[in-house]
């Protein structure tokens, strides 16, 4: 997630051309998802008819997550090229927010699956389990699960390093931070478990929802959209999956490859954490028809407000 290479305690770092153009694209990448995400955030927020839907709160929620952790993983992009060292304080609070917002997105993804599959195959019962409140507590309980292992690293790196340690300044790396080789093992074992009961979620779900297609005839629209729906979930979850493999394939590719280390590791970073960010204004942001609906009347009527804005000084001149 950086221009540098740290192999044999050899740092390589970017000529200043490449490495402004890196920066370069992946600040316009930000800049774009931010607008869309935006866009989206200040739609959701103008209808009250959002905000009454759980699935719909469960999407924003994914939004606002995934524009944080884009954030955040850029923000340390940028700033290993600036500074190159930061505080130690500071790289916890930067890493500790990454990995929360990370494993909050597969396991938001297992919760829109579910709300989806309660619509379809208990459609009269969907109101009753699919509250407003219930979906706000859902929401509460996914934060509590994603945070609490990543905050026992902090509390053990808080009781086995002194604390000028976290006034001394390091590459901003989660293994620079958390040394502990136990704390590697034990994410390694909560991270397949995060995503086995995803996978297994989604499996689940769909298989269930193919069924009542199936069964129902009157409900095989709704139920081919739902299916559709969780298959980008599942595609989602194959690229947020992605920072697991690619380390692996990094190294292969290292291999084949010997002098693109730069490249390689900058190509994995598009794809592995911006890539993924595309995905989400894709499954309600336009394929929602309702959604669809009101986030084209919020954008026209943002163009047709700078149209405003434009004639506006022109025609004061025309008249003077």
């Amino acid at each position: 997630m950086n221009g540098f290479s740290l192999d044999q305690f050899t740092l390589v770092r970017d000529t200043f051309s490449t490495a402004f153009v890196k920066n370069l694209i992946v600040v316009l990448v930000w800049i774009i998802l931010s607008y869309i995400n935006g866009s989206l955030v200040v739609t959701f927020f103008r209808h009250q008819t959002f905000y009454e839907d759980p699935r719909y709160i469960l999407f924003i929620h994914m939004v606002i997550n995934d524009a944080v952790q884009l954030t955040v993983t850029i923000t340390l992009f940028v700033l290993s090229y600036i500074f190159y060292r930061i505080n130690v304080s500071f790289c916890c609070f930067f890493i500790l927010v990454a990995v929360f917002t990370t494993r909050n997105t597969p396991v938001n993804l297992a919760s829109m699956a579910i709300e989806r599959y309660v619509a379809i195959c208990w459609p009269l019962r969907h109101h009753q389990i699919c509250t407003v409140r219930r979906t706000y507590a859902v929401i509460g309980l996914m934060w509590f699960v994603c945070a609490a292992p990543a905050i026992t690293d902090l509390f053990v790196t808080l009781a086995t390093e002194s604390l000028s340690f976290f006034h001394e300044s390091v590459f901003c790396l989660r293994p620079n931070v958390f040394k502990d080789p136990i704390l590697a093992r034990k994410r390694l074992a909560f991270d397949i478990i995060y995503f086995s009961c995803v996978f297994l979620t989604l499996v689940f779900t769909y298989l269930r929802i193919l069924f009542a297609a199936r069964a129902l005839s009157t409900e095989k629209v709704s139920a081919q959209r739902a299916r559709n729906t969780i298959l980008l979930h599942g595609a989602q979850l194959a690229m947020c999956m992605l920072s697991y493999v690619s380390p692996s394939v990094e190294i292969v590719l290292r291999l084949i490859f010997p002098g693109r280390v730069l490249e390689i590791r900058f190509v994995n970073y598009l794809i592995v954490y911006i890539l993924p960010r595309f995905l989400s204004p894709i499954v309600y942001g336009v394929r929602d028809k309702q959604f669809r609906k009101y986030l084209k009347m919020y954008l026209l009527r943002n163009r047709c407000r700078v149209k405003l804005q434009t004639v506006s000084p022109q025609f004061k001149e025309d008249t003077s």
